[in-house]
C-alpha cells in the first residue's frame, strides 16, 4: 500500500473510531440512562481501542505517531559516584558519661508494729477468770449468735467495744447469712455501755428473764 492511501487509511479509521466512541456515549447518555461522565468514559475508552485497532487490521501498519518533547530538560545522571564519607576518628567518637546515682533515701522511722499492720478484732481462747459476759443482752446477739462469738473467742462486752470497722467486716464473715447484722443493731455501741458497767432498756429485760425465757 502506497503512503498516500496508508494515510488516508489510518485517517478513514480514526474517523470511524470517533463516531463509534461519540455513539456510544450517546447511546449511554441519552438511551441508557447513564451520567455524563461515565458515559464520556466509555466512548473514550472505545475511540482510544477502535482507535488502535483499526489501523492495525484494515491498514496492515502502525498509525503515525506524534513525537512529544518533554516539557523539561532531562539531565543525564552523573557518572561519577559521590565520594563517600571520612570515618570519624575513634577518639573523636565521644561516650555518653553515666547518669549519676539518685542519693539514698533517709531511712525512715520504724513504725510500731501495731500502727503497721492491723492485729484483728481481740479473740480470746476462753472466758477471762472463767466467767464469760451475757452476751445475748446485746440487742440482736441471741443464743445462736453467742455461741457463734464464743466459738470465735469473743467472750466480753469489751472485746466488742473495741471492734473497729476492719473488725466488724471479719466478725462479720461468721455471720453466714446475717452480713451487717453487727451494723444494724448496733452491737458496738451496746457493748460500749454494757462494758461501762450501764445497761440498757434490752439489757434489763433480758436480765429480768422476759426475753429468752429464763434469768441470765
Amino acid at each position: 500500500m502506497s503512503d498516500v492511501k496508508n494515510l488516508e487509511c489510518q485517517r478513514n479509521c480514526r474517523l470511524a473510531a470517533i463516531a463509534i466512541g461519540l455513539l456510544a456515549f450517546v447511546a449511554m447518555w441519552l438511551a441508557a440512562g447513564y451520567g455524563f461522565f461515565a458515559s464520556l468514559v466509555v466512548g473514550l475508552i472505545l475511540f482510544s481501542m477502535f482507535a488502535f485497532i483499526l489501523p492495525r487490521v484494515i491498514c496492515g501498519q502502525e498509525p503515525e505517531e506524534i513525537a512529544v518533547a518533554p516539557a523539561f530538560p532531562v539531565e543525564a545522571p552523573s557518572a561519577e559516584p559521590e565520594p563517600a564519607p571520612a570515618p570519624t576518628p575513634a577518639a573523636a567518637v565521644s561516650t555518653p558519661e553515666p547518669a549519676p546515682k539518685p542519693a539514698p533515701k533517709p531511712a525512715q522511722a520504724a513504725r510500731p508494729a501495731a500502727a503497721a499492720a492491723s492485729s484483728g478484732p481481740e479473740l480470746l481462747g476462753k472466758p477471762r477468770g472463767g466467767v464469760a459476759d451475757d452476751l445475748k443482752k446485746i440487742k440482736g446477739v441471741g443464743p445462736k449468735f453467742e455461741t457463734v462469738l464464743n466459738k470465735a473467742g469473743v467472750w466480753h462486752f469489751d472485746q466488742i467495744a473495741s471492734w473497729s470497722e476492719a473488725d466488724i467486716a471479719h466478725v462479720d464473715e461468721l455471720l453466714e447469712g446475717f452480713k451487717g447484722r453487727i451494723a444494724r443493731d448496733g452491737w458496738v455501741e451496746q457493748a460500749r455501755l454494757l462494758a461501762a458497767g450501764g445497761s440498757t432498756e434490752f439489757s434489763d429485760r433480758v436480765a429480768k428473764g422476759d426475753v429468752y425465757g429464763g434469768k441470765a
